[in-house]
C-alpha cells in the first residue's frame, strides 16, 4: 500500500464553471449556490428585502443568458455578478433614494446601523456618529453611490469595481474619493478629514 497522501480534487473556478455550463446548463447553478446569498444581502441593503428576491433572481437569469460573453480570463465571477445586480438596482434608483431617505422621517436609520461598524473601523468615529448616514448616501449622485457601496458593502477591490461597472480604475478612485468627501461633509466631519480619503477603504 502506497504511503503517498491522497490527492485532493482541484476546486473548479468560476470561469471553468461558466465555460462548462455552455454545454451543460445545469452547472450554472453552482454560481447561484456560491454567490446568491451575497448578492441578495447587497440588494436588500440598497432596495430593501421586498425587492431583493426578484433582483437576485433576475441577476442570475441575466448572467445565465449572457454567459457566453463571460471573459474566461477572470476566475472570479463576483464582480461580473455585482455589475449585473448593480445595473438592475439602477433601474430602481427612485426606490433606493426613497429607502435611504425614510430614516429621516422615522428616526430609525437601518442603513447606518448595518454599516456604522465598518465605517467606524475605517474612518474617524465622529463621522459615523454625527448624522444620518442614509441621507448622506441618498444625496450622492448614483454613480458615486454605486462605487462606494460596491467597495464598502460588497467588499470589492478598486479593480473589481472597475470590472463590475466597465469603467477605468482611475474613475473608480475619483468617484470613491468624491463620495467619501461628500458623505463626510454631509455628516459634519472635521474638515481636516475631508481631504484624507484615498486610503480609507
Amino acid at each position: 500500500m502506497s504511503g503517498a497522501p491522497p490527492q485532493q480534487a482541484s476546486v473548479e473556478d468560476d470561469a471553468e464553471t461558466v465555460a462548462r455550463s455552455l454545454a451543460q446548463p445545469e452547472l450554472f447553478a453552482r454560481l447561484y449556490d456560491r454567490y446568491a446569498p451575497d448578492i441578495h444581502r447587497y440588494v436588500a441593503r440598497r432596495l430593501g428585502d421586498g425587492m431583493a428576491d426578484d433582483i437576485t433572481a433576475d441577476t442570475f437569469l441575466t448572467a445565465f443568458r449572457i454567459r457566453g460573453r463571460y471573459d474566461g480570463t477572470y476566475p472570479d465571477a463576483r464582480p461580473w455578478l455585482y455589475g449585473i445586480a448593480g445595473n438592475l438596482v439602477g433601474k430602481h434608483r427612485r426606490t433606493e433614494v426613497r429607502a435611504l431617505k425614510a430614516p429621516a422621517r422615522t428616526g430609525h436609520d437601518p442603513v447606518a446601523a448595518s454599516w456604522s461598524q465598518t465605517w467606524v473601523e475605517q474612518t474617524d468615529s465622529r463621522v459615523a456618529a454625527q448624522g444620518p448616514l442614509a441621507g448622506a448616501l441618498a444625496a450622492l449622485p448614483a454613480g458615486d453611490r454605486h462605487v462606494l457601496l460596491l467597495v464598502v458593502w460588497a467588499d470589492l477591490s478598486h479593480q473589481e469595481v472597475a470590472r463590475a461597472l466597465d469603467i477605468p480604475v482611475g474613475t473608480v478612485r475619483s468617484r470613491l474619493n468624491r463620495a467619501r468627501r461628500k458623505v463626510r461633509t454631509r455628516l459634519g466631519a472635521d474638515p481636516a478629514f475631508a481631504g484624507d480619503t484615498a486610503e480609507v477603504v
